[in-house]
């Protein structure tokens, strides 16, 4: 069992589901939480995106693929790159809760669950090969 869950930490892929699910929830909880206080939608969507961007960055940092920056400088580069990146999927995921919200009419909640599927495929594609190719590797 051990030697099971040693192989499964020890998999990038499987590393970035289980932190993706969880940057994912900081959006959607986020998202939730300021939509019950009345935030307008585009507004609760902006937030809870962002909040989400730099939660991930810590993780996906940290654990999924395991830089090592020892300086806030080693951090420079690969945040301004992550945070190209994930600029470029906010704009996907804004565009596209906005046509399934605004345009097609679906609940605000279900259109934004939908968004995360892609997003987290073009997030993982784009940290792996853009983001993360540089720092000290574990």
């Amino acid at each position: 069992m051990k030697n099971r869950l040693k192989l499964l930490y020890g998999n990038a892929v499987v590393r970035y589901v289980f932190f993706g699910g969880c940057t994912t929830m900081v959006n959607l909880i986020s998202f939730y939480i300021l939509r019950k206080l009345q935030v307008e939608l585009h507004t609760a969507n902006m937030i809870s995106i962002i909040l989400a961007i730099l939660f991930a960055y810590v993780v996906n940092s940290r654990f999924v693929f395991q830089d090592r920056c020892e300086t806030l400088k080693d951090h420079f580069r690969p945040f301004c790159k992550f945070i190209s990146a994930r600029l470029v999927t906010m704009v996907i995921e804004i565009g596209s809760v906005w046509l399934l919200v605004d345009i097609m009419g679906l609940y605000d909640m279900v259109g934004k669950f939908f968004t995360q599927f892609i997003v987290m495929v073009l997030n993982y594609i784009l940290s792996k090969f853009f983001v993360f190719t540089t720092g000290k590797k574990a």
